[in-house]
């Protein structure tokens, strides 16, 4: 049973980074393009939004492809700690009580794919076999 699991390990990375990037991507989308509708339609952007959605968007696009994944992993997951602490950290300690448990996890979902890579089905992987 280990063996079996234990082969399996790089296509499930591969599925975690996949689905990962799909769901934070439409985030930025949100933000950016208004699509989807948001429940809180917020108006204009600040700067420090606009440069939140580009990263939600187009680092959510490189995980979702893996490509350049453990550096956009790394900056991603900065991110999401910023995140935390501006808008949910301040307005309490416990992320089930600020609302914050979304960026936490984001934030240590990317930590994690900086360590542990793209996984075996992701342009990095593809590009490594070609060099």
């Amino acid at each position: 049973m280990n063996d079996f699991l234990v082969s399996w390990q790089p296509r499930i990375l591969s599925l975690l980074r996949f689905i990962t990037g799909f769901l934070f991507l439409w985030h930025g989308s949100q933000k950016l393009l208004g699509f989807p509708a948001s429940q809180n339609p917020g108006g204009s952007l600040s700067p420090l939004m606009i440069v939140g959605g580009i990263l939600e968007l187009g680092g959510g696009i490189l995980i979702l492809i893996g490509l350049f994944t453990r550096w956009t992993a790394f900056i991603l997951s900065g991110m999401m700690a910023v995140a935390y602490f501006m808008a949910h950290g301040t307005n309490a300690f416990l992320p089930i009580v600020n609302k914050g448990e979304l960026a936490v996890i984001y934030c240590f979902v990317f930590f994690y794919l900086f360590f542990a890579g793209g996984g075996s089905v992701s342009v990095d992987s593809l590009l490594k076999k070609g060099e």
